[in-house]
């Protein structure tokens, strides 16, 4: 089964903390992993945050990014972009005020429903606003 992979999985695939395990679970449990260029981003600025609050060295912070860095260009993740139409379902999704959702996680829900790829979130907003559009979502908690 494919499953667009959200950033917050990531994080605590790649990152040591409470959710690693899960995470580690759950992205095994997918064939074949989507992510987007704007979930690279999201990760490398998730990474550097982690390293400001000093929950990261920076030799670890470097590590994990070449380690994920390697799996994009491995192939382990399917990489799909943004297009005009994403953002104007993301657009939508926001406007129609019918789930709180924030600017970049519209994005990649927009992404995730034109694909018809169900979600894996560790985040609950996230989670929450796929299931009252009925596109089925795994939360990793």
């Amino acid at each position: 089964m494919k499953a667009y992979i959200d950033t917050s999985v990531l994080g605590a695939y790649y990152c040591p903390e409470p959710l690693s395990a899960a995470a580690e679970e759950a992205l095994r449990s997918v064939e074949g992993p989507v992510i987007s260029s704007l979930t690279e981003v999201e990760f490398f600025s998730l990474v550097a945050k982690k390293y400001r609050l000093m929950e990261l060295s920076e030799p670890k912070a470097r590590q994990i990014l070449e380690t994920f860095t390697s799996h994009v260009a491995d192939g382990y993740y399917q990489r799909l972009t943004l297009t005009a139409e994403h953002y104007a379902k993301a657009r939508s999704l926001v406007g129609a005020f019918t789930a709180t959702l924030h600017t970049l996680d519209a994005l990649h829900f927009a992404l995730a429903m034109s694909e018809k790829l169900p979600i894996l979130t560790s985040d609950s907003i996230l989670a929450e606003a796929a299931r009252k559009h009925k596109v089925k979502t795994t939360l990793v908690k």
